[in-house]
């Protein structure tokens, strides 16, 4: 800056460096609140269902909002939330289930919980890199993630109280000690109820207000919970609704009070179908020679080995390239699917599986019929028996009533914005716009959301 005074100097550099900054001065904040779930009608109908959720109903009102999210295989919650941060299919971040793949049932129903396992770019990851700050409250697959400012993980392990203890030594250091103080216990890692919902949503509303994240991921499970045990839009699990949609509207006006400017959006992973009838695909397996049990029922060796995802089964072979070992369980499968107690809707191979983006460990996997869901490991159930759950989802994508929801408002958001229906890979990017920062492996463009 030859030729220019000291001061010009000065405030030519500064002009500069304001000029290079990371995009973090430019981004507008974003509130993340997933409600596991959440059926799109159950918003866009309320009315009809009686359902009264006043703070839900306000984003179809000043904001956009989706007909339907098409998830991603198997629609459960591990893979599609993560997919609503990555922008990619789980056969691209990795995290294909939302249990570990445990042939021989040593994992104690171990959960994709660790962000290792996460191998595409995250919506915090991208934040982060941009100067941006980042915070967590429960959001799955969180377990360990470098990019993120303030984290209060998703884990347990034994429904113990010992559980709780477990997300303090894993959250960011003393910000559980710090939000507990002033808001009172935190829940259980287990705790699927909506006291737990409710709980974290306070310890939330409490980070936003003493922290003010730039970009803020808050998971409520408390309705995917009631849909499991009494049914989608059960009495139970509509009261619980209502009651997370209070919750809601405590997230959304502390975010507001902190950044007026911030875009809001609700989300889900899936949707809900009732259930009546589990099956047991081990019990064939089991009986063709392909799982061998010890003296115990343990599993000793395995040739194939069903993968349950709820409405869908992944199946695994211990020598995938052993076409003869191949051609045998294809020939089991086609078979259970004529039969019609298996509930069988559909059987595809790995060149279908990759098309859909599902899990590349998988030679086959299989579609249950709408009512049916894959029950855990046993040897001695038949194969097929009454649920005892009331209702399921891990269908495959394509079933209608596995759609899941989308809706934002915010500065720039149209409002009572129709986007129809959409791809669950496209909110990512849609939200990296808003953050204004890039997300460029995500396999879906942002959707318009301007007036």
């Amino acid at each position: 800056m030859a030729g220019l005074s000291p001061a010009k100097a000065l405030v030519a550099g500064v002009a500069l460096l304001c000029s290079a900054a990371p995009v973090a001065v430019m981004a507008e904040p974003v509130l993340l609140i997933s409600i596991d779930g959440l059926r799109p009608g159950d918003v866009l109908e309320a009315d009809r269902r009686g359902l009264k959720i006043p703070n839900l109903r306000r984003f179809v009102r000043e904001g956009a909002f989706a007909t339907g999210v098409t998830a991603s295989l198997p629609t459960v919650t591990y893979p599609n939330h993560t997919t609503l941060l990555t922008g990619v299919a789980p056969a691209r971040h990795g995290i294909v289930s939302n249990t570990t793949f445990d042939p021989r049932q040593i994992n104690y129903g171990g959960w994709f919980w660790y962000a290792d396992d996460i191998r595409a770019e995250t919506l915090w990851d991208a934040a982060y890199k941009r100067g941006l700050s980042t915070g967590n409250v429960h959001w799955p697959v969180s377990v360990g993630v470098a990019s993120l400012t303030w984290n209060m993980p998703q884990i347990w392990r034994s429904g113990h109280e010992d559980d709780r203890k477990l997300i303090k030594a894993l959250a960011t250091p003393d910000l559980y000690a710090a939000l507990e103080h002033d808001c009172g216990p935190y829940a259980d890692g287990i705790d699927e109820g909506i006291d737990g919902d409710e709980t974290r949503a306070a310890f939330a509303v409490r980070l936003i207000e003493t922290k003010r994240p730039d970009f803020l991921t808050v998971y409520l499970a408390a309705l995917d919970h009631e849909e499991h045990r009494f049914g989608p839009g059960s009495d139970e699990a509509n009261a619980v609704l209502e009651r997370i949609d209070t919750a809601v509207g405590k997230l959304v006006a502390a975010e507001h009070a902190a950044r007026p400017d911030a875009a809001i959006a609700i989300v889900s992973d899936h949707g809900f179908v009732a259930t009546d009838t589990e099956i047991n695909l081990f019990r064939p397996f089991i009986d063709a020679g392909l799982i061998r049990l010890d003296a115990d029922g343990k599993v000793e060796a395995w040739d194939a080995m069903p993968w349950p995802s709820g409405g869908s089964i992944a199946v695994v072979l211990a020598r995938p390239d052993d076409a003869a070992l191949a051609a045998r369980v294809e020939t089991l499968l086609r078979g259970l699917a004529a039969d019609p107690q298996a509930r069988i809707a559909r059987v595809i191979g790995r060149d279908d599986i990759a098309r859909m983006g599902g899990n590349p460990q998988a030679a086959f996997f299989v579609d249950l019929a709408p009512g049916a869901l894959a029950g855990p490991f046993s040897a001695q159930t038949p194969l097929a028996r009454p649920s005892r759950t009331r209702g399921m989802h891990g269908y495959f994508p394509g079933m209608p009533q596995m759609r899941s929801t989308f809706m934002v408002m915010g500065r720039g958001v149209a409002a009572a914005r129709d986007l129809g229906e959409v791809d669950m890979r496209a909110i990512a990017p849609t939200l990296a716009a808003i953050l204004k920062v890039p997300l460029p492996a995500a396999e879906a463009r942002a959707l318009p959301l301007k007036p």
